[in-house]
């Protein structure tokens, strides 16, 4: 008893301490110190923290942070659409967004100019280490610690260096429940916002929501909520059945909303719900389902995922939440069962691209030329929900002096050659849809800065025109140049580049897929549906270098089953249709004139970085360009 008396003495003066020590560095503050921030001290003081010895900060190498990054994986994918879209929401606001592990190290981080130069954005590098143990009570540490969202603002910092910063953080946690990674948002303690706290919570969730959706993809996950308009909207609860009828998954809202019940993993739907699991699932719709509670509240409810379980019952019809909410969907984020993407890096590529368009990001889409641009593009624009159309323009293959009016339109009589009605543009034409911007490198400058201010403010002004017209048009880029080196060289606008590449998204070469032999027998059959390849055939046509890669490899099959009707092909059959300066020894076939001429072709496009600008300085076709430089192996 003795010993516990004394234990309840220290602990009521250190308190007292705690208290004091805020009072002196926030004295206009009226209010209680917060539970959270009195709690995380406590820990900082038993692990040994002293207020006025303030521990150098810790930043791992460079080696680790990319080791760690790559770890985070699909997690840090979605971390880093949701610091994009915060990012445009507090732009301006002298804000540093960060995502970290489970460690505490930062990974990635977004930062206003003026606060990233500033001593305190300077001083949350990526790389650094915020738990509470190394850098006392802050909002990734505090948050990680006590597993919910904190806000610790100025003076609530353990220690006093971090007392002008203020800094709201959120855990991630996955669909088992375990801590993830966490979100957070710095800004200066004089200048912070009150809603940035719920739009951290918000990005958090919505990352959970699509982590239970992928990571109980074979599972049962409906949404719940008690009015039926919200059930597209964050404010929804999850939940993932098993075909056991017990819960898998849940978010936290789930188990708000069924307050009073025992949401656990493996609870059954029955100890949840008033109605038998099966009979619920016969008569699920994906909208306009009413359900009651074990408590007797009704909820409506909405079928996000059928998973396996729906798959076996035919009665269940597969349904997408309301395309006004944020609720992933799932069976979107992959290609159709029509394209081949067993590739990690190729699955990655449309994932991220898919979750970027729901949130209206611009994407950048980088890759050789084709290596599947267009066919990733099109399927982000499926994935996006938009009703208007996709509309795709190659940059490179509308002269200069014309883009401008093909893009932005323009009205009757704005030139010599003008349609007397006018012309509304590609622009205009994909009101509500998305536009793709192919071979984004080969835009000429001066549509490059209209181009940007189009992006900035959604409106356009046709070619001769006055009158400023809105559109809602989901843009996306793809190019198989470096834009980054382009812009260094000033041959594109470096604040274009900034404003498109929202989301990058590259695709590999075909020879670096590992579903070649995959691609290769779908290549095959889209032109014969009875067409097959032997494993000789598919072995040596793994060796090929594919420089034009799907292009390539469906020109080189067509002429096969040209010589070979029948459709079975073999090593030798493929063989004899590669390119000459992609066989075994390429011999003395090619000319020195033939030679030289394919050096002046390289040269000259490495030094202006383009097949278009190498056609017009050579004054030789686009495709003399491509055949040379397939030859020499030069494309990009």
């Amino acid at each position: 008893m003795l010993v516990q008396a004394r234990s309840a003495v220290q602990d009521d003066w250190r308190l007292a301490q705690m208290r004091a020590l805020l009072a002196r560095r926030n004295p206009g503050a009226a209010e209680e110190p917060p539970v959270d921030i009195l709690e995380s001290w406590a820990r900082c003081l038993d692990a040994g923290l002293d207020f006025s010895r303030p521990v150098p900060l810790a930043v791992v190498e460079d080696a680790d942070l990319r080791r760690r990054r790559d770890e985070a994986g699909r997690v840090r994918e979605l971390a880093l659409v949701e610091l994009e879209m915060l990012f445009q929401q507090i732009a301006g606001s002298n804000f540093l967004l960060a995502f970290a592990d489970t460690d505490g190290i930062v990974l990635d981080r977004y930062a206003d100019q003026r606060f990233a130069t500033s001593h305190a954005g300077a001083g949350i590098p990526a790389g650094s280490l915020w738990t509470e143990s190394a850098a006392g009570t802050n909002g990734l540490g505090t948050a990680l610690a006590c597993g919910r969202s904190v806000a610790v603002n100025g003076p609530e910092h353990f220690f006093g260096q971090f007392c002008d910063i203020s800094c709201t953080a959120a855990p991630i946690r996955d669909a088992d429940g375990r801590i993830v990674g966490a979100l957070d948002a710095s800004s200066y303690f004089d200048t912070r916002q009150r809603h940035t706290q719920a739009l951290v919570q918000m990005a958090a969730a919505h990352i959970e929501n699509v982590l239970l959706a992928e990571q109980r993809a074979a599972h049962l996950v409906v949404a719940i909520h008690p009015r039926p308009e919200f059930i597209g909207t964050l404010s929804a609860g999850l939940l993932a059945f098993g075909g056991d009828g017990c819960v898998s998954a849940f978010n936290a809202r789930a188990a708000g909303l069924l307050s009073g019940l025992a949401v656990r993993r493996g609870t059954a739907f029955e100890d949840l719900f008033n109605e038998p699991f099966e009979r619920f699932v016969a008569r699920l719709h994906g909208s306009g389902t009413r359900l009651r509670d074990a408590l007797g509240s009704v909820l409506a409810v909405s079928c996000l995922q059928p998973g396996g379980i729906a798959a076996r019952r035919p009665s269940v019809p597969v349904s997408a939440p309301a395309s006004t909410g944020r609720l992933p969907r799932p069976a979107a984020s992959l290609p159709a069962a029509g394209e081949v993407a067993e590739d990690a890096a190729v699955q990655q590529a449309y994932t991220l691209a898919a979750a970027a368009v729901r949130r209206g990001l611009p994407v950048l889409i980088q890759g050789e030329t084709g290596s599947g641009k267009e066919l990733l593009a099109r399927h982000a624009h499926a994935a996006s929900g938009r009703p208007g159309p996709f509309v795709p323009v190659n940059c490179g293959a509308v002269p200069a002096e014309l883009f401008e009016a093909e893009l932005f339109g323009y009205v009757g009589g704005a030139f010599t050659g003008a349609r007397r009605q006018g012309h509304e543009g590609l622009l205009a034409a994909a009101h509500r849809g998305t536009l793709l911007l192919d071979e984004v490198g080969e835009l000429p400058l001066p549509l490059q800065a209209a181009l940007l201010r189009f992006l900035d403010d959604g409106l356009l002004r046709p070619v001769g025109g006055r009158q400023l017209k809105a559109v809602d048009v989901q843009v996306l880029a793809a190019t198989h140049v470096e834009l980054a080196q382009a812009a260094a060289q000033g041959r594109f606008r470096a604040d274009l580049l900034y404003r498109l590449d929202a989301v990058t998204v590259r695709l590999p070469p075909l020879r670096q897929r590992t579903d070649f032999e995959a691609a290769a027998d779908h290549a095959l059959r889209a032109l014969q549906a009875d067409a097959r390849l032997t494993p000789a055939a598919l072995r040596r046509l793994a060796e090929h270098a594919w420089p034009g890669n799907f292009r390539e490899l469906r020109a080189c099959l067509a002429r096969a089953l040209l010589v070979h009707p029948t459709g079975l092909l073999d090593a030798g059959d493929v063989a004899g249709v590669l390119p000459p300066s992609q066989r075994e020894a390429p011999g003395p076939g090619l000319s020195r004139l033939q030679q030289g001429a394919t050096q002046a072709v390289v040269a000259e496009y490495r030094r202006s970085g383009s097949v278009s600008r190498t056609a017009r300085n050579l004054r030789v076709s686009r495709t003399t360009v491509y055949r040379h430089l397939r030859e020499a192996g030069a494309l990009d």
